[in-house]
């Protein structure tokens, strides 16, 4: 997690309690998720509207199923 260990973050932690305290804490922790959650819902809508305006539909963009050669041997075999 960007390289830092468990005491970098806990003094992080520690430091952003001295800063903003208890009760702001879960304020500030809401916000930020609320945030998160709307970039991420924003992402999924622009990538779909790309998607739509280019003409690919979630089908398209499937990869096809590679053959199985025991299918290869049964044609072979019914013949």
């Amino acid at each position: 997690m960007f390289g830092l260990g468990p005491w970098e973050l806990l003094l992080i932690f520690l430091a952003v309690l001295l800063l903003f305290g208890a009760k702001r804490l879960p304020e500030i922790a809401q916000g930020l998720g609320k945030g998160i959650k709307e970039f991420k819902k924003a992402v999924k809508d622009t990538t779909e509207d790309l998607k739509g305006s280019v003409g690919l539909d979630s089908e398209d963009t499937e990869k096809p199923k590679p053959k199985d050669k025991n299918d290869e041997d049964k044609k072979q075999q019914s013949k």
